[in-house]
């Protein structure tokens, strides 16, 4: 019989479930996360959760806030279970159970109610999953955007704002005017110097207010950039079903996600932080190469093999990485012109980080869909594999393999939705990316001068000569031939210089 989940209804829950052994009433709110999903309950959440599970830091309790409609649902839900979440580790051969009760209450869906959150002198971080497209950014410069709408309407009605960003601002005028300490703003996006954007949002949004609580904000709230790790498919009606089947747990938002987690943080906080590093967080004084090696090898990894898996008819990642052609493309791709530009960290050897993210790639456990790997193609490739092609192009270092990946999404871009295996484009750009892939057909070059994509890219000689290779290829005997090809490519090249 399931038992629905709630504080009072712990006790009953089947052995095989890990629940919170310590005093949840004696938490109290130390962090209001703002955008309260699946990932922050399956990464900072249990990070803290485990925290707590020691005896320490009971002051660093989460509330949840949120500005948007999924966050009204959610709030409801979490509500009636006393914010507590079950989360499930999606161990091949080892599923495991946990709730965790790590949250201590979730801000009304308001402005009002979360400002008030925010200038509790309690609050001393405000962390942030919004997404990438959540921080207000120019698509072509990634600036902060000063003229978008919404900007402009919080900066003309400042005590009235309807923006995470005018919020925070508010907040933070409200601190300095009553003279208290400013909370640190931790991003928990996965994007490349995610501190630094954040910085770039809360400030702008502030200068257009009043440039002096600007200039007080640029020198006393700390952005620490971060590092984050853990893939944390949606819930859907099969998660849940598993929960209430496989654990007897009647949970309205449960949360599955697979059991690896990294959180690599820099060490920069203005109000203190908890002692995290004793629960596996590792602090740091720069981020930036270890983002860049998630960001090429995981990150890049998914987009390389998300296109050729829905044109190979592939529904999950597991099935994909089980296609030997697709493997070992990913992992010829990965050794030959992306691992060699990354700068060398002391402590990583990045063929093992590689392999471990093969190998989570594969967790069939985790039934991650391509279709999700597939989508906003026009956000993800300029954030994992047009810096490669950058990087790649100054180091002097080849660029066929990349040029295969973006021949391969603009072959994808051209069929998807026409064949019943390719799932549909799911794209802001995506009547653009459809009509620049049919007329690539003749001119490939067209695809590449869709700037808002590519940039100055598109006039980079080397590389449109690769891609138009490739596509030509692709179109002339597919794709799997031109995976093949490449791998082969790889495969004569050593054998060459072993007979030379």
């Amino acid at each position: 019989m399931e038992v629905s989940l709630s504080q009072n209804a712990l006790a009953c829950l089947h052995h095989r479930v890990t629940v919170p052994a310590y005093d949840r009433r004696r938490l109290a709110p130390g962090i209001l996360h703002i955008g309260l999903g699946n990932f922050h309950r399956s990464h900072m959440a249990m990070y803290l959760e485990r925290l707590f599970e020691r005896g320490e830091a009971y002051d660093w309790g989460i509330v949840g806030a949120g500005v948007m409609p999924a966050d009204v649902r959610m709030r409801r839900r979490l509500q009636k279970q006393d914010w507590l979440s079950t989360i499930v580790d999606l161990e091949p051969g080892a599923i495991s159970a946990r709730v965790v009760g790590s949250m201590v209450d979730f801000a009304p869906v308001d402005a009002g109610a979360i400002i008030k959150a925010l200038s509790d002198q309690r609050i001393r971080i405000v962390s942030l999953t919004i997404t990438e497209g959540g921080y207000f950014l120019e698509p072509a410069t990634g600036r902060f955007d000063a003229d978008h709408p919404r900007i402009l309407a919080d900066a003309a009605a400042p005590t009235r704002p309807t923006t995470v960003f005018g919020m925070i601002v508010r907040a933070l005028a409200d601190r300095r005017a009553k003279g208290h300490p400013p909370f640190t703003v931790l991003c928990c996006d996965n994007l490349p110097g995610n501190g630094d954007v954040t910085r770039r949002s809360v400030v702008g949004m502030a200068e257009l207010i009043d440039p002096d609580l600007a200039g007080w904000i640029t020198r006393e709230v700390a952005f620490p950039n971060s590092m984050v790790d853990c893939i944390t498919p949606r819930t859907t009606h099969r998660e849940r079903a598993l929960v209430r089947r496989r654990f007897g747990i009647e949970d309205a938002a449960p949360v599955v996600c697979e059991p690896v987690r990294q959180w690599i943080v820099e060490e920069r906080f203005s109000a203190g932080r908890p002692p995290l590093e004793r629960v596996g967080v590792q602090f740091v004084d720069d981020v930036s190469r270890y983002e860049t090696m998630k960001l090429r090898i995981l990150n890049a990894g998914h987009a390389c093999i998300a296109y050729v898996a829905a044109l190979l008819g592939h529904r999950y990642v597991h099935d994909a990485m089980a296609d030997p052609d697709i493997r070992r493309w990913l992992l010829a791709l990965q050794h030959r012109e992306i691992i060699p530009a990354l700068s060398v960290i002391d402590d990583v050897a990045y063929p093992s980080y590689l392999e471990s993210v093969v190998a989570r790639f594969g967790n069939a456990e985790i039934c991650d869909t391509v279709a999700r790997l597939c989508a906003n193609g026009s956000t993800r490739q300029p954030k994992f594999i047009l810096p490669a092609i950058r990087d790649a192009l100054t180091l002097g270092l080849p660029i066929q393999g990349l040029a295969l990946e973006l021949a391969l999404w603009c072959h994808y871009c051209r069929v998807a939705g026409e064949a019943s295996q390719v799932p549909v484009i799911s794209d802001p750009l995506a009547l653009r990316l459809k009509a620049g892939a049919r007329k690539a057909v003749r001119d490939p070059q067209v695809f590449l001068t869709i700037r808002e994509v590519f940039h100055e890219l598109a006039d980079t000689p080397r590389l449109s000569a690769a891609f138009a290779g490739w596509l030509t290829l692709i179109e002339a005997q597919g794709v799997r031939a031109a995976i093949r090809g490449y791998v082969d490519q790889g495969a004569q090249s050593s054998s060459n210089r072993q007979t030379s």
